[in-house]
């Protein structure tokens, strides 16, 4: 058994009650340790089907989502948070609560039924607060935060897990340029120094293709490339899967998207 393979998606097929084609047809990716993914697609690609997938909430037609060997949709969701953490796309508070309180909530999957938080709770809450730059923030009301602020708050209670796994599904949403760029470096840390398994869903092509080690392109619900971000972004593949003419640059050594002028009349 490969012990640092954490999720082992395999062939992976789903269509959504009376819709009329696969949200997702024959994808495939192997997530280890120590390794960063990023799933790119133009919207209904099948993107968010695919981390539903992983994550168990929905159970796939064909194929297997395995979660440490296990199936994914029998893991108990206690359980399955000691593993995987996850920042979604869209989230509403549901009441009122102060920011150290909404990070503690990573703790959830770690505490007894009968205990309350102890010395290595406090630590990981506010190691996970610091981590996001979040710290000054501890005290403030969840419903006084920018949208930027209340991202980086969601990456700190899901860091508070102390997971294997950490999902990331457009966690760039409302983040400045300085807080978009901490946020890959972040990831790309806790993959380098901690071996974290990373899998992020974003359209931030360009920052994908500097920090991850590797790209799932997907287009209608199948995959249009999987590899290596310079041998996946090739100028004719992101013109057909984006519909939009681009040139290709290079930075870092990776590929750089840009978008070229296309005056609509």
């Amino acid at each position: 058994m490969d012990t640092d393979l954490i999720l082992d998606l395999a062939g992976l097929r789903y269509r959504y009650p009376g819709a009329p084609r696969d949200a997702l047809a024959n994808v495939s990716l192997a997530v280890r340790a120590g390794e960063f993914h990023a799933v790119l697609g133009p919207n209904g690609s099948g993107k968010t089907t695919l981390v539903r997938l992983a994550l168990g909430r929905i159970a796939p037609r064909e194929g297997r989502a395995l979660v440490l060997g296990r199936d994914a949709a029998v893991w108990p969701r206690r359980e399955l948070g000691r593993v995987a953490a996850v920042v979604a796309q869209r989230e509403e508070t549901a009441f009122p609560q102060r920011v150290r309180d909404a990070v503690a909530l990573g703790r959830y999957p770690h505490l007894s039924p009968w205990g309350g938080e102890g010395n290595a709770d406090r630590a990981a809450i506010t190691a996970a607060l610091e981590a996001c730059d979040a710290q000054d923030l501890a005290d403030r009301w969840i419903g006084t935060l920018s949208g930027g602020e209340y991202q980086r708050v969601r990456l700190a209670r899901a860091l508070a897990q102390e997971p294997r796994l950490l999902v990331l599904d457009e966690p760039t949403t409302s983040l400045d340029l300085r807080h978009e760029m901490e946020l890959f470096e972040r990831a790309r840390a806790l993959v380098t120094r901690s071996q974290f398994a990373v899998l992020l869903v974003t359209h931030e092509v360009n920052l994908a293709a500097r920090y991850a080690d590797s790209l799932l392109v997907l287009d209608h619900g199948s995959t249009a490339a999987l590899g290596e971000p310079k041998s996946v972004l090739t100028r004719e593949l992101v013109e057909r899967v984006f519909s939009w003419p681009v040139s290709i640059a290079t930075l870092d050594g990776a590929p750089h998207i840009v978008p070229q002028r296309q005056p609509l009349t």
